[in-house]
């Protein structure tokens, strides 16, 4: 895998994690706040509990300008790749959330992305592996 292709691999990455946390966002507060979508359904009877929502979702606005502006090295795939296994993870161990808010479509479409990015990262974490010089 090239250093581009890498890059790319990380630039697509933050695309996605932004999209989803910005319209993480906008759905968690319009559902604290409104009782409204999705969320709502799930923080009627305790809306403090949506603090972590919005961490979350602004915690992967952040993650993502960082990716976007990140060199192709093998940090940063770590970076990405942790945090979309931890995000990937999360999801299907939460999976019952997405059953509740009757969401599923969103729940296999950013899980099956989170272990997506998380193969590539691990590709181009490996791609980036430095061979050790022979001995002499």
């Amino acid at each position: 895998m090239t250093t581009t292709l890498r890059r790319y691999v990380l630039r697509a990455n933050a695309l996605y994690i932004f999209a989803f946390g910005c319209a993480g966002v906008l759905f968690d507060i319009r559902g604290i706040l409104f009782g409204l979508g999705p969320q709502g359904r799930v923080l009627a009877d305790a809306p403090h509990a949506g603090i972590t929502f919005i961490e979350a979702h602004g915690l992967a606005i952040i993650l993502s300008v960082l990716l976007w502006r990140a060199q192709a090295e093998r940090p940063w795939h770590a970076t990405a790749f942790a945090m979309d296994a931890l995000l990937g993870v999360c999801n299907l161990a939460f999976w019952q959330l997405f059953v509740a808010t009757d969401a599923l479509a969103v729940g296999y479409l950013s899980t099956g992305l989170h272990l997506t990015f998380a193969t590539l990262n691990a590709a181009a974490l490996r791609a980036s592996a430095t061979v050790p010089a022979p001995e002499a």
